[in-house]
């Protein structure tokens, strides 16, 4: 009987048909608590809406509010060197250098020379490409500078198409990494690249030629505006031979960007501004 009587004021609960109520609740009683919450999640997600709306509104398209980044820039080498970053190759064997040059090549075609005639403009050298706003009226998008990949010249891969590769004095491509606003360089003086062994292969890596001359990064590249106001934007490139270094022996290379007002090094990272790599030309069976 006991059970009896629990079921029934479960149901009772759940349903009574006398005061028509579910749950404890009249039908007008839950239809005004439905009500409430209906508005009161319709303000929250209006209160976000208009938040996002106002933060939003704070934002450039074009440019980042803040920049978290490091005053030196990174350097990247091309070819892609593996996660060890290291180039071996044998020079008899054509299938362990040939992928360097496939490589060299994929990466320059959009620095060919027709491409970058239609793409981008030719500017004035040695001093700074500057285009700024005028006030709320934005000067985008922007316009970009030719860098032709003629001026590689032997590391171009036209006169070469295989870039040293097979006769053993194999070139390697630079690029600093893109920052918004960068000015590297001040009183004219351009940035430059400079490559040299470590300590301990000092007298291993021989003469180098740099391309273009000096291994300068033109100032007419700078500043960049980013992707969206510099839509065509060519990063500047520094293109190094190795004339005459020693072979079937591992050299251990470190290149580096020299300017008068970008620090080498940084307490945060103290790998940037350089890239280091080993280079291992076999010439054995």
């Amino acid at each position: 009987m006991a059970k009896d009587g629990e079921k029934g004021e479960w149901k009772e609960f759940i349903w009574n048909p006398r005061t028509r109520e579910f749950l404890g609740r009249t039908a007008s009683s839950w239809g005004l608590i439905l009500l409430f919450y209906l508005i009161f999640y319709i303000f929250l997600a209006g209160l976000f809406a208009l938040t996002m709306y106002v933060m939003l509104q704070t934002l450039d398209d074009h440019k980042p509010t803040w920049q978290d980044r490091l005053s030196t820039p990174g350097m990247v080498i091309r070819p892609n060197a593996d996660e060890t970053f290291e180039i071996v190759y044998n020079i008899r064997n054509t299938e362990s250098w040939d992928m360097y040059a496939q490589a060299l090549d994929r990466f320059l075609s959009p620095y060919n020379n027709s491409v970058q005639t239609l793409k981008n403009h030719e500017c004035t050298p040695d001093q700074y490409f500057k285009q700024e706003d005028s006030g709320d009226v934005k000067n985008n998008p922007k316009r970009s500078c030719q860098f032709n990949r003629t001026i590689l010249e032997d590391c171009s891969g036209i006169t070469d198409r295989y870039y040293g590769y097979q006769e053993g004095k194999p070139c390697i491509i630079i690029k600093l990494n893109r920052v918004i606003g960068m000015l590297p360089g001040k009183d004219g003086q351009a940035p430059y690249v400079t490559c040299g062994a470590k300590r301990e292969d000092t007298d291993k890596i021989g003469e180098l030629a740099y391309y273009p001359p000096n291994g300068t990064f033109n100032l007419m590249y700078y500043p960049y505006y980013g992707k969206k106001a510099q839509v065509n934007y060519s990063q500047p490139l520094v293109a190094v031979k190795f004339l005459n270094i020693t072979v079937n022996q591992d050299v251990n290379i470190e290149c580096k960007i020299n300017a008068n007002n970008i620090p080498t090094g940084n307490e945060r990272d103290k790998f940037a501004g350089r890239v280091s790599f080993k280079l291992r030309i076999n010439t054995n069976n």
